[in-house]
């Protein structure tokens, strides 16, 4: 027999409720994320519900590390926002393939310049003992050798002219492999580098340059603009404020890491100088109004929390990024629209 708990549960309102939930903390209809949002909605009187209930006070989303400490796991591209998304293994192989292939392209390259260098050199030669020959009258055999080698500088020069048009493709293709490893590295939307250009400029900080810091910064009640005004407007909002954060923040590195979440590598900065540009940043960002370009609407004033951190020599990138996550939900549960370091 059902326990009485769940009698409700009966209509299309248990349905309903775990499609908001999944809503509201961005997770895809995965069964996984299904399952933890069941457990939640049909007993809202259990030790999970009450829990979930603490962590999204305010309108906080939950993070991937809140739903795997719950016991839960996130899954794919479930959430629009995670602690420490995890690569997607099809990016990384192509990105080793573009890497793979630049290699093998300039190593070619080379091979033709090479080539093509000492077939030159090689049909210069061939020219001068033409021209002595000729100038030999008379001599049959000699007729004959020059005969064979005006032949031979016609292949010559036509082998000159296919490899100028290989060296051409080679260089046109090589020029094309930087500009995909470039666009790999870059968030179509915004413009801006992206999660995998942060972790490579992340791992090739010089020490000698230091120190770093790291912040992460999530635009406060993103969800509202995209359910009020829609995902265009969402969108143009979202590389709005991203271009405002990297040019405050020039020349640091500045990323969309996800989602609403951008990441700040702050290189020659201690702790509190970085706090004091971010919050300076996070004013300048708040004293904006926007408006909607299709209806000329105000938005209203849009902002956006931050959570920064210094980086340790032995910090790796999932540690510091973990850290700062940490800060930035304590900036959110604080009230929002401001800076949490430490």
């Amino acid at each position: 027999m059902q326990d009485a708990q769940f009698a409700p549960m009966r209509t299309g309102r248990l349905f309903d409720q775990v499609g908001a939930f999944l809503d509201a903390h961005h997770l895809s209809p995965d069964p996984v994320h299904y399952c933890f949002a069941f457990a939640v909605v049909s007993a809202p009187g259990s030790a999970l519900a009450r829990r979930v209930a603490e962590l999204t006070q305010g309108g906080v989303r939950l993070k991937r590390l809140d739903i795997e400490m719950l016991g839960g796991r996130v899954v794919g591209d479930g959430a629009v926002e995670l602690a420490r998304p995890e690569a997607d293994p099809i990016d990384d192989r192509a990105a080793e393939l573009v890497e793979e292939t630049q290699n093998q392209v300039d190593g070619f390259a080379k091979m033709v310049r090479d080539m093509r260098a000492e077939t030159q050199g090689f049909g210069r030669d061939l020219e001068r003992s033409a021209a002595a020959i000729f100038r030999v009258p008379q001599i049959a055999e000699i007729d004959a050798i020059a005969s064979i080698t005006t032949r031979m500088i016609a292949r010559i020069h036509d082998s000159e002219v296919r490899l100028a048009q290989a060296t051409e493709e080679a260089d046109a293709l090589r020029t094309k492999l930087v500009e995909a490893r470039e666009t790999a590295r870059r968030d179509t939307l915004t413009g801006l580098p992206n999660r995998r250009a942060f972790e490579e400029a992340f791992a090739e900080r010089d020490a000698d340059a230091g120190p770093y810091c790291l912040a992460v910064c999530d635009i406060d009640r993103f969800k509202r603009i995209n359910d009020e005004f829609g995902h265009g407007v969402g969108d143009r909002v979202l590389s709005a404020i991203g271009q405002a954060i990297a040019a405050e923040c020039s020349p640091h590195l500045v990323v969309r890491h996800g989602g609403e979440e951008f990441a700040v590598l702050l290189r020659g900065m201690n702790l509190v100088e970085a706090a004091d540009l971010l919050d300076n940043v996070r004013a300048t960002v708040a004293a904006k109004r926007f408006r909607n370009r299709d209806s000329d609407a105000p938005m209203g004033q849009i902002t956006f929390s931050a959570g920064i951190t210094a980086i340790q020599v032995s910090d790796t990138v999932e540690t510091a990024f973990a850290r700062a996550d940490r800060l930035l939900y304590t900036a959110k549960n604080s009230g929002r629209d401001q800076v949490s370091a430490a």
